[in-house]
């Protein structure tokens, strides 16, 4: 049953405005909160960048702020100091959660920053951190140890790999994540294509995908956000014209049609991935996944049921995996990612995290 209705203030990622992909996973995270949680008779507020875009059947408050956006931490080095421009969004963000929180019986920050993690003593309202990526800061290992040590209830992670990355004195909370399995569609008959989604950026390891098409003859049919024109062009470049089709950013339903046709997700990154959408987003469409062992998608992928687990950084490991991969039943692989990632059982994580003692 649904615990009584809580006011919630769900805060977004300063990195740019809800619905262009700037934000990478956290856009996909951010939807099924809401549609989990309204469904849970919860009352949401949405604090997110001007320009953002929800859908127009969920019964949440949007409220903007405008400002520059925040560059990621992910591609900050180490020792990288903390960094806010003129006229930043963070700080006009979190100005605005500041003053609504005494209309909140909740306050969730989505974004990965310094900032919100340090007022988390200072916020009257209890304010909750779903930390959405592993280590890439000391600063931000730091932010993210000390609210460990004094409000070790606050924190939340995706996955144990995750979590793993960080100084935490206590067990961590782990939430995994949704999914509206009603949005995708499983196709039990594939196109003789690969798939890749993504950011295009360097961590991601797009090169080493498009090496193993290559090798295998297969189109590699590629979808997400070009955030990093000059690498997309390298790994182009890198192997036989007509290798790669780029697809674009898609909203989840365009994505979901053009992906089911593929016969396997390919899925190589490069460093720590907190969870991996996109490995579910296949697995609902039925798409068997071949994924690095390393990170998120290592813990999301049950060899034999939904993919095929290979060692990280070797093309040459995703080519020989590709039979087994194929010859996985589609429709169990949804039937089981659905019974471990389902929208329903993922709010009622979260809304469990926050009711429990704040801490």
């Amino acid at each position: 049953m649904p615990a009584a209705s809580l006011r919630l203030l769900l805060v977004s990622t300063p990195m740019g405005p809800i619905g262009q992909g700037l934000g990478g996973g956290v856009e996909l995270t951010l939807e099924s909160l809401l549609r989990g949680l309204a469904a849970r008779g919860h009352r949401l507020t949405v604090l997110a960048a001007t320009g953002s875009r929800l859908a127009d059947d969920l019964p949440v408050r949007l409220l903007l702020e405008p400002g520059v956006p925040q560059a990621s931490w992910q591609h900050a080095d180490r020792d990288a100091p903390v960094t806010i421009p003129a006229d930043g969004l963070l700080p006009r963000l979190w100005q605005r959660a500041l003053a609504l929180q005494e209309d909140h019986d909740r306050v969730l920050n989505l974004g990965y920053d310094w900032l919100p993690l340090w007022l988390t003593g200072v916020f009257r309202t209890p304010l909750f951190h779903l930390v959405s990526m592993g280590s890439v800061s000391r600063a931000m290992d730091e932010a993210i140890a000390a609210v460990a040590a004094g409000h070790p209830g606050r924190l939340a992670f995706h996955t144990a790999a995750q979590a793993a990355d960080f100084a935490l004195p206590t067990p961590p909370r782990l939430l995994a994540n949704g999914f509206d399995f009603d949005r995708y569609t499983c196709r039990q008959t594939p196109e003789r294509v690969l798939g890749w989604v993504g950011r295009i950026a360097p961590e991601k390891g797009l090169e080493d995908a498009a090496v193993a098409a290559a090798r295998l003859g297969w189109p590699l049919r590629v979808w997400g956000l070009r955030e990093d024109p000059a690498y997309a062009a390298a790994v182009e470049a890198s192997v036989p014209a007509g290798t790669i089709d780029w697809r674009g950013f898609l909203p989840t339903d365009r994505l979901q049609a053009e992906l089911g046709a593929c016969a396997a997700l390919l899925n190589t990154p490069k460093w720590t991935e907190a969870f991996g959408n996109v490995v579910v987003e296949a697995m609902a469409c039925g798409v068997p996944v071949v994924a690095y062992r390393r990170g998120g998608p290592a813990e999301l992928v049950e060899p034999g049921l939904t993919g095929v687990l290979v060692p990280p950084d070797d093309p040459s490991a995703l080519v020989a995996a590709l039979p087994e991969a194929l010859a996985i039943d589609r429709r169990a692989c949804r039937s089981r990612a659905e019974e471990r990632f389902g929208l329903g059982a993922f709010a009622e994580r979260v809304e469990r995290w926050l009711l429990a003692q704040p801490g």
